[in-house]
């Protein structure tokens, strides 16, 4: 064992540590959240997080994300080759398996090529064509530095899988020392074979490229993994357990509370006797109604927020957007998700019975909650199943029930459903009175 061996194990013992860290950090952010109801469905999660059934709504970007997917997925199969060249000083350990060593080989660059040209298309959207949908007032600054830092990113790591691929095959060809054992062809590398020959000659110059070009892929392997954790490309790990959890059933339903739906109950039944009521729990913690902060939320809603990929597919879709109301389905999923990182650090801190004194409310204005219409469109677009209408509307029940703040536009309406049992300003008794006018 060499000098690089060791300290690419520890670069790999390294990564991993750290990414270990990252997550717990964000499981406990999670876990802020209260208790969730959802049962997973396997069915869903095939569907919409490994068939990406969502993203092709909209083809062109639909496929181009396909192709990024699976290239990406499928290339770094050779990570476990390259761990264990790495940690053995071994080269192409799997070259052994000769044909179909040499057809994966082939087939990775030809995603990798997939790759690169997709990314370069993403920028050129992003960049040049300005799609309306990648701007908007939340997305300034580090969001949209962050998808570029990863589409660059790619087309490094790519750029660099080719390269070495190349001068590999040339190395093979001269039959130089460590490679000539590895019998394959410069035909075999379906891509690369087109680079080697603008490659220099020379065998440690192009021991240097293909030395260099390994690390180069290996470190931007290992720094993309950490880097995760910071960018909304989590969503590549955490898509497979939101859309696992899905919530099942009619998108338009919507959850009641228990103690609230039991008082409707009682004054809606003539017959109800309010006192055989069980009595409530002296030393039991009164119930909030709605949500104030992110601890009053489901852990999944905060998962939705970490999931959120910020295409911004749900703010392009949201008819209050549209019209120009301040709403951004989209901001309020990044809200929730900057509101966790900011409480769970404090609480990590500090002991997770710390309170800041802030709110989600302070993140997330009271226009933007009463703006949306609850169609639900936001969640019909989102290619991760997110829900941030159900955020919406916990956020209004906890300050109309909680606060009493009511747009003045529903007073009315609210005072109607109190004295009449209906939105409209008449009697119960007069309901049917037009029919002796007709």
């Amino acid at each position: 064992m060499g000098i690089a061996n060791i300290i690419f194990i520890v670069l790999l013992l390294a990564a991993i540590v750290l990414f270990t860290k990252n997550i717990l950090k964000i499981k406990y952010n999670i876990s802020l959240g209260g208790a969730y109801k959802g049962k997973g469905d396997f069915g869903t999660m095939a569907r919409v997080a490994l068939g990406q059934s969502k993203m092709t709504r909209r083809p062109i970007a639909g496929f181009l994300h396909i192709l990024v997917y699976a290239g990406f997925v499928i290339i770094n199969i050779e990570m476990l080759e390259i761990v264990i060249d790495g940690i053995t000083g071994s080269h192409r350990v799997f070259s052994s398996l000769e044909g179909f060593y040499k057809f994966c080989i082939g087939a990775f660059e030809v995603l990798a090529l997939l790759v690169l040209l997709a990314c370069a298309i993403f920028i050129i959207r992003r960049a040049v064509l300005h799609i309306k949908r990648f701007g908007g007032p939340e997305m300034k600054k580090w969001p949209t530095q962050d998808a570029m830092i990863i589409l660059i990113t790619e087309i490094v790591l790519m750029t660099a899988f080719l390269m070495m691929n190349a001068a590999d095959s040339k190395l093979m060809i001269m039959g130089a020392e460590h490679y000539k054992d590895v019998a394959m062809a410069k035909s075999d590398f379906w891509i690369s074979q087109f680079l080697v020959d603008v490659l220099p000659s020379n065998e440690s110059t192009l021991m240097g490229i293909e030395r260099g070009m390994w690390w180069i892929h290996i470190i931007g392997v290992l720094a993309f993994l950490n880097y995760l954790p910071y960018s909304k490309h989590f969503h590549i790990i955490l898509a497979f357990p939101n859309t696992y959890f899905t919530r099942q059933g009619a998108k338009g339903k919507f959850s009641n509370m228990e103690s609230v739906t039991n008082e409707v109950k009682l004054m809606m039944d003539p017959n109800a006797d309010p006192f055989a009521a069980p009595a409530a729990d002296p030393d039991a913690v009164p119930q909030r109604f709605g949500a104030k902060d992110v601890t009053d939320l489901s852990w999944k809603n905060i998962m939705d927020a970490y999931t959120c990929t910020e295409c911004g597919r749900c703010t392009d879709s949201c008819p209050a957007n549209i019209t120009g109301k301040k709403l951004s389905p989209r901001k309020i999923m990044m809200d929730i998700r900057d509101r966790a990182e900011e409480l769970g650090a404090a609480k990590r801190k500090n002991g997770k019975d710390f309170e800041d004194g802030k709110s989600l409310l302070d993140y997330i204005s009271e226009e933007e909650i009463w703006a949306c219409t609850s169609c639900n469109a936001c969640v019909q677009e989102c290619p991760v199943n997110n829900s941030p209408l159900e955020p919406i509307i916990e956020l209004r029940r906890y300050l109309v029930m909680e606060e009493s703040k009511v747009p003045t536009e529903l007073t009315g309406m609210l005072t109607n459903i109190e004295n009449n049992q209906a939105p409209w300003q008449f009697s119960p008794a007069d309901r049917l009175n037009w029919k002796d006018e007709a």
